[in-house]
């Protein structure tokens, strides 16, 4: 018996008691842990291992505006999510998504069929969770998704402290600063003169993904310019995004820090 063959029936195994469902024991999850992002790593007792070149399915919850996201194995998905009358009921809307072609299209349609079968939740052994049907069925195991910061938690405005590891001198009445709102996919802000706005983009492939890619800026001339332009070529330049001690890091494709925000309370 070949290695992947064992996993998959210890994974079936798993499967046989998890299909006992979200009824057999008390559920001990609000619905606000549900927040962030999560890795679908099982459909219908099924291991999920997606095709050659195509991202892992994801799904994140932002509870606080009701709002779920995600990618079901080609296309990006979103919905809403609100808790169900009683604890450990959950409602997820229609699901959209984006209408990209993919090679292998399977894995997809069985992550969108399943999410729409989710009535109830269950928290697993560890940090896992599974996602039941009407019948307390699994139809859905999740675990928590590696690799920092959510998208759902950029949402709000963030205080610039940082450029190249420079520190930004802090005034309150015109710090620079950037703010994302994430259910419309866009950021505008203020980079020391001028005021700028637009869209910014993620790569499902990539952990962590970020970037501006057309971002633009009113055209008001300052006598310090300098900052501004540190900025400006700072965000241009960033392709990922993690948490630190520090604040919210912006990293660009080699790896450097390029920026670090401080969310404004």
């Amino acid at each position: 018996m070949n290695k992947r063959k064992s996993i998959l029936i210890g994974l079936f195994s798993l499967s046989i008691i998890l299909i006992m469902g979200c009824g057999t024991a008390k559920n001990g999850l609000s619905f606000s842990e549900l927040n962030g992002e999560w890795n679908i790593i099982e459909l219908q007792g099924d291991v999920v291992v997606p095709a050659d070149n195509q991202p892992y399915p994801f799904v994140g919850f932002d509870t606080s505006t009701g709002r779920l996201y995600g990618n079901s194995g080609c296309n990006r998905m979103m919905s809403s999510v609100t808790p169900g009358g009683q604890v450990g009921e959950i409602n997820i809307g229609n699901v959209a998504g984006t209408r990209m072609a993919c090679n292998n299209m399977e894995l997809e349609q069985k992550v969108l069929k399943a999410m729409q079968e989710v009535k109830r939740y269950k928290k697993l052994s560890g940090n896992n969770i599974a996602l039941c049907d009407a019948n307390n069925v699994s139809v859905m195991i999740l675990a928590p998704k590696e690799g920092g910061a959510s998208l759902a938690s950029l949402n709000g405005e963030w205080f610039i402290t940082t450029v190249n590891d420079e520190a930004v001198s802090f005034d309150m009445r015109k710090q620079p600063f950037i703010s994302f709102d994430v259910s419309k996919e866009h950021v505008h802000g203020y980079s020391g003169c001028n005021t700028f706005n637009g869209g910014y983009k993620i790569d499902e492939k990539i952990s962590n993904s970020l970037t501006f890619p057309a971002l633009a800026s009113t055209m008001m001339a300052c006598m310090d310019m300098e900052l501004e332009g540190k900025i400006l070529k700072a965000l241009d330049a960033v392709t990922t995004y993690k948490q630190t001690v520090e604040g919210l890091a912006l990293f660009n494709a080699e790896g450097n820090r390029v920026m670090t925000l401080l969310k404004k309370k």
